[in-house]
């Protein structure tokens, strides 16, 4: 037996309260100060070699003051931020938060919530949130749902789902007992997270099929209907097509309607993927456009980007929500409910996911919709469809500049092109004239490769942009451009800054 120690007891909370609600105000009044300037800072700001050499320091043993901490903070982390809090960030599909958002996470970080199990008032808001998504895609309300970290899991969990209910035995045999491989489609523009779930779920990326696109980079459904047959015709097992409704690269909507007519005919399971696009049914002139979402099997997306909310926070719903909880239950005696007491209350979260352990992640998203109403957030989608329409027709006017991609939603792939130079070259000038405008903090596109083209993409999810700054992207891009067309050498075919 251990002898018990005489040493005092220790505890991790502050020896001196009022310094931490001095260090609290003090934060408060730096992040506040910060988000009201926000537009005139830099949208991007590399990391220094010393910052990073400092985040590269051993692990501390010794008590430091909460003001030096803090100030570390100040000084080596907060201002290199990723940029999507800034209204010129357009790379990849983030939210930009809200203050709100902000204040909902040190709530939640005080409460300390697990909220899968308990009779705690974080299971209730977490149910509520639930409820409020399903209106928010006009999914029954006898549907069910469950908040997750991102796009991805949603996707895996939306995909678990799919198999174990085409596969009665899956939770004990798995893929082994269905009496076929089975198969999945989606287009060659679904987002990478698909893949990573047919690796997941067991059936492997061989078995995801990728068909074509057409010219507006949707899935062509003719390509899709005689896939299906082939693989029927091999004794192969389809089970679920995937749908976009808003793909990562240029934004396109498959024609979900089809692909769900499709789905019903051979009776297999329909997964919309609307990590960012679903939410664009808030708008009334995408309403028509996703109404099979309504009718899907299932629907992932993410709270954290169209709608505008702190990381991290993503959805999935499923219209059967008997088959969902029969993917996930599992009876144990640690997880037993009571009558009355702690483990009263409602059924644990787990049964509906793969965790067990969860962040109160529904707090931000219920005091964001409480603060704003769905209406705000509908009306500011809108906003920023209207903006890429907007930045589409800006690209259209300026003849060194050349629009890539038709604009359909929310997301506008151009490039810069001086006319007198192939694709290879423009590819060149392209990445370099957009890391760039990156380290200029001028603004922040991202990129990615249409029909083998590099192309600058500006996706706008950002409830802080406005025209005037996709102006300013503009002409930055074509003074960049200007530059570096200058020491482009036509007889060696090369840039300045290639040679150097």
């Amino acid at each position: 037996m251990n002898e018990i120690s005489s040493k005092p007891e220790i505890g991790l909370d502050p020896v001196d309260w009022d310094d931490i609600k001095t260090l609290g105000h003090q934060i408060i009044d730096d992040m506040v100060d910060y988000l009201k300037g926000i537009g005139e800072k830099p949208v991007w700001t590399p990391v220094p070699q010393l910052v990073k050499a400092e985040l590269s320091t051993p692990l501390p043993h010794q008590p430091e003051n909460i003001f030096d901490v803090y100030r570390d903070f100040k000084q080596n982390i907060f201002p290199y931020h990723g940029g999507n809090i800034h209204p010129k960030y357009f790379s990849w599909v983030q939210g930009t938060g809200t203050p709100m958002g902000a204040f909902a996470d040190l709530l939640a970080g005080v409460m300390n919530s697990n909220t899968a199990i308990g009779d705690q008032s974080a299971l209730y808001v977490d149910k509520q949130v639930i409820n409020w998504c399903k209106q928010l895609m006009n999914y029954p309300a006898t549907g069910s749902g469950i908040l997750v970290s991102g796009g991805s899991i949603a996707n895996i969990t939306g995909l678990i789902v799919a198999r174990n209910t085409i596969i009665a035995n899956a939770k004990n045999a798995g893929v082994y007992a269905a009496p076929g491989k089975l198969i999945a489609y989606c287009s060659s523009e679904t987002h990478n997270c698909i893949g990573k779930a047919a690796e997941v779920i067991g059936i492997g990326n061989q078995q995801l099929r990728k068909i074509a696109v057409n010219d507006n980079f949707e899935i062509d459904t003719e390509a899709l209907k005689a896939k299906i047959k082939e693989d029927k015709d091999a004794g192969f097992l389809p089970f679920c097509i995937i749908g976009n409704a808003g793909t990562v690269n240029t934004g396109a909507i498959d024609p979900l309607s089809e692909l769900l007519q499709i789905a019903r005919k051979e009776k297999i399971w329909f997964h919309i993927d609307g990590a960012f696009g679903a939410l664009a049914k808030l708008a009334p002139a995408y309403r028509d456009k996703l109404k099979a979402i309504e009718e899907a099997d299932s629907v992932a997306f993410d709270l954290h980007k169209w709608m505008y909310m702190q990381y991290e926070v993503g959805c999935v719903l499923f219209k059967d929500a008997t088959a969902h909880k029969a993917a996930f239950a599992t009876t144990v005696n640690y997880l037993t409910a009571h009558d009355r007491g702690l483990a009263a209350g409602p059924e644990t979260i787990s049964n509906y996911g793969m965790e067990l352990s969860r962040g109160f992640k529904a707090l931000k998203v219920w005091m964001s919709l409480k603060e704003h109403g769905a209406d705000k957030y509908a009306a500011m989608i809108s906003q920023n469809i209207d903006q890429a329409f907007y930045l589409g027709n800006q690209v259209s006017k300026h003849p060194e500049l050349e629009l890539m991609a038709s604009v359909t939603m929310n997301v506008v792939c151009f490039r810069y092109n001086p006319g007198n130079m192939d694709d290879n070259q423009l590819n060149i000038l392209n990445k370099e004239l957009l890391m760039r405008m990156q380290e200029k903090g001028i603004a922040a596109p991202s990129s990615t490769l249409l029909n083998g083209n590099y192309v600058i993409r500006a996706a706008i999810t950002n409830h802080r942009t406005r025209r005037s700054h996709l102006d300013e992207m503009i002409n930055g891009t074509i003074a960049i451009g200007d530059t570096l067309v200058k020491t482009y050498d036509s007889r060696l075919f090369k840039f300045d800054f290639l040679i150097q």
